[in-house]
């Protein structure tokens, strides 16, 4: 099935930001596994697009470091290891320390508005689904309740820093979860009301060491394994399977 239902000669822009945003989302919620080659052919098959698109979005994703450029050969996903993870972790903390901050100082009565109802729509639905897999709808308003704490902040570069941040973040987290199951529940919960009240209440020490702990909190022992640490395969890529209409 297309990806869009414009045709591609019309729009090719609108094709290309479709299957990127898809790519996109299969590397950052682990369907597409660290070090896995990226063939294009196989890519073709399963988003059912043209090369071209295909690599114009593997070069987007590659400028923002989802996707590696092997020696002028093609594409692979990054591995991950508990050093990258220790270094973004760190990076975020040093993020908040001026994105949280400055919207603070900046933020009106409608934005701590915004940030109580990104709240209330976080606390309304389920982490997991009962079949024991991530809530996509929560990570949509996970990532919404985290922006609008910082939505304040005048800097757009640093608040778009941030959302990159993220990306890399949710990879980790979605990659861990797939081997240690998800995290969520009560604890979660109560963790995210406690920093919406410290943020409404402009408490911008308190606001940042809660958001802090949440990001050390999230380190785990061990990096998951990538395909090359799992088997002695050859580097032939893995025939990935067509997505289901």
């Amino acid at each position: 099935m297309p990806l869009s239902s414009t045709e591609p000669s019309t729009a090719p822009a609108t094709l290309t930001s479709a299957v990127f945003e898809k790519l996109r989302l299969d590397i950052l919620e682990g369907r597409i596994p660290p070090g896995e080659k990226l063939r294009i052919e196989a890519l073709r098959e399963r988003y059912d697009v043209g090369a071209s698109p295909l690599r114009e979005a593997l070069n987007r994703l590659a400028a923002m470091h989802l996707v590696e450029q092997v020696d002028q050969r093609g594409f692979r996903v990054p591995p991950v290891s508990i050093e990258e993870f220790d270094e973004l972790s760190r990076t975020r903390c040093w993020v908040n320390e001026i994105a949280v901050r400055e919207s603070i100082q900046h933020g009106d009565a409608q934005w701590e508005e915004g940030v109580a109802l990104a709240f209330h729509r976080l606390w309304r639905t389920p982490a997991v689904q009962p079949d024991g897999h991530l809530n996509r709808e929560w990570e949509v308003l996970h990532r919404r309740f985290h922006s609008a704490i910082i939505a304040a902040c005048p800097s757009k570069w640093m608040r778009q820093f941030h959302e990159t941040l993220f990306d890399y973040a949710d990879r980790h987290r979605h990659l861990y979860a797939q081997r240690d199951g998800p995290q969520g529940g009560d604890h979660t919960l109560e963790e995210h009301r406690a920093i919406m009240e410290a943020v409404v209440h402009r408490d911008a020490d308190l606001s940042v060491k809660l958001l802090n702990d949440a990001i050390l909190s999230l380190r785990p022992a061990t990096a998951p394994a990538t395909p090359a640490a799992v088997s002695a395969r050859t580097p032939k890529a893995v025939r990935l399977p067509r997505k289901a209409a």
